[in-house]
């Protein structure tokens, strides 16, 4: 009954719970921004009513996403300044200006170009619409590049030191601060995961469209660009992951320690699947690859790493109580996670293979049924990621990294406020699971209208009967996603 009261784990399970929704929609609205530049490329050079259609429509799926992406990512921002007062007043002197960056740079160059796209197709150039296509995926992009720079100062902290009274980290390099020494692998990791979640979403839509044998063409063009996409950021995942996991064993070796399931010093083995037994602190698994780990760390398998004993034992790592860590959680975590690249390499590969040769994609169902299912694979990659990440670097919401300045570091229980309660906790957890199931629901039957209407050539769609002009449907584009919204809301509500 302890937890039930616990302010510090509800306040983390209340994050956890708004950051894992909203992440529903950042992988769909950075991975399909590239889809829909990709198409419109095609047109700019085709020049068909058929690919302007393709345009279109991932116009709308991508719209209604990035709204619901923007209003769940505001949640998350508050929550600083209520749940974790103390957190934002360590690290506000650093925290705040990725945050103000994204903002300015990200979000409003996203905002504008979407506008064009929007409104725009009669209105500017083929050229200037293409490029801001490309624009909209470019300012995404670097939305994410801010709040992961955010992120990762937290997991390897740079570029600041410890005021005069010991109580907050305050700035002395801002480039420091920013390209601090987990950025450059957590990018480049992160937005690849997104990529690809991206492409197999759109290989989901044509698989769906193959199967209801609706939109061939469509569907035909729209899973080669997927297998394309797929492949080549699936395989560039071999590279960016390997150099996230590189930093976290240069960086964090708690974390490290919990991924293996490792209590005592040793040349780390390599596990594919087991069990954490935390009582007897060992690793129950039917195989391992005896220094493995170690192995794809440094090229040997003999090279050790300290265990979660020894370094609890040291200075840096002091507060850091064995017996209390969630070893299991992060070690399954970080696991299911490699199983999931697994299921995503097979899929990119026979999508590939059989998109491209003579098309016979359109002849199996077996292999159409997994692509319409086949977004889950990066979907749980990507949330079992973060979760190794976040959880991984407990106690301590802001780490104590090996490169990082002395005593620039926070324990999760110091960071959050005291003027919040529990009872208050688990009503707005309450809350926004209401509100963010409505939301879902609406968001769900957006896409479902735009997904059943597919692309639609020449002013044949609902919207065009009823104005008549395939311009002035264009221009109400976000009319129809907040109607059929609110429509869902309230039908939700119900």
């Amino acid at each position: 009954m302890e937890a039930f009261a616990d302010v510090a784990l509800l306040s983390r399970i209340q994050f956890a719970l708004t950051v894992a929704y909203h992440f529903l929609f950042v992988p769909l609205s950075i991975g399909l921004g590239l889809i829909l530049a990709i198409n419109e490329t095609r047109y700019y050079r085709s020049r068909k009513e058929e690919d302007a259609a393709a345009t279109k429509f991932w116009v709308k799926v991508f719209t209604a996403t990035f709204a619901i992406g923007v209003a769940t990512g505001i949640t998350m921002e508050f929550s600083f300044g209520t749940n974790w007062a103390n957190y934002s007043r360590f690290v506000g002197d650093i925290f705040g200006a990725p945050l103000a960056a994204e903002a300015l740079f990200a979000f409003f160059l996203e905002s504008v170009f979407l506008g064009v796209l929007l409104f725009g197709r009669k209105r500017v150039s083929p050229k200037f619409y293409m490029v801001s296509a490309w624009l909209v995926w470019f300012g995404s992009c670097l939305s994410a590049l801010w709040i992961l720079i955010a992120n990762s100062w937290m997991q390897t902290p740079a570029g600041g030191e410890l005021n005069a009274a010991g109580n907050e980290a305050v700035i002395t390099d801002f480039w420091a601060a920013a390209f601090n020494p987990s950025i450059f692998a957590r990018y480049t990791h992160t937005v690849d995961a997104l990529l690809i979640m991206g492409a197999f979403v759109a290989m989901a839509v044509a698989g769906w469209y193959m199967l209801k044998h609706r939109h061939s063409d469509f569907a035909m063009k729209t899973m080669r660009i997927a297998a394309v996409v797929g492949i080549v950021t699936s395989c560039a995942m071999i590279v960016f992951a390997h150099a996230s996991a590189v930093v976290v064993w240069e960086e964090q070796p708690t974390k490290l320690a919990m991924m293996e399931g490792q209590y005592e010093t040793e040349a780390p083995p390599l596990y594919a699947i087991g069990i954490v037994d935390e009582e007897n602190q060992q690793v129950i698994a039917p195989f391992a690859i005896p220094g493995g780990t170690s192995f794809l760390a440094t090229g040997t398998f003999d090279t050790e790493y300290p265990g979660l004993n020894d370094l609890a034992q040291t200075e840096e790592y002091s507060d850091m109580v064995v017996e209390d860590m969630p070893v299991g959680l992060v070690f399954q975590s970080y696991h299911i996670m490699v199983a999931m690249y697994g299921l995503i390499m097979i899929t990119s590969i026979l999508v590939l293979i059989f998109t491209f040769k003579g098309g016979r994609i359109r002849q199996m169902r077996w292999l159409q049924w997994l692509a319409v299912l086949s977004p889950l694979w990066p979907f749980i990659a990507i949330q079992t990621g973060w979760i190794t990440a976040e959880v991984g670097r407990q106690p301590w919401v802001v780490y104590p990294s090996v490169s990082g300045p002395d005593g620039v570091s926070l324990l999760t229980v110091d960071g959050i406020s005291m003027s919040v309660s529990a009872p208050e906790l688990w009503l707005t957890m309450a809350l926004f699971v209401v509100v963010y199931l409505i939301l879902l629901i609406g968001w769900a039957r957006v896409i479902g209208r735009f997904i059943k209407e597919g692309p639609v050539v020449d002013g044949s769609s609902t919207l065009d009967c009823q104005l008549g002009s395939d311009a002035v449907a264009e221009d109400v584009v976000v009319e129809d996603v907040v109607v059929v919204a609110e429509d869902a809301a309230a039908k939700g509500g119900e």
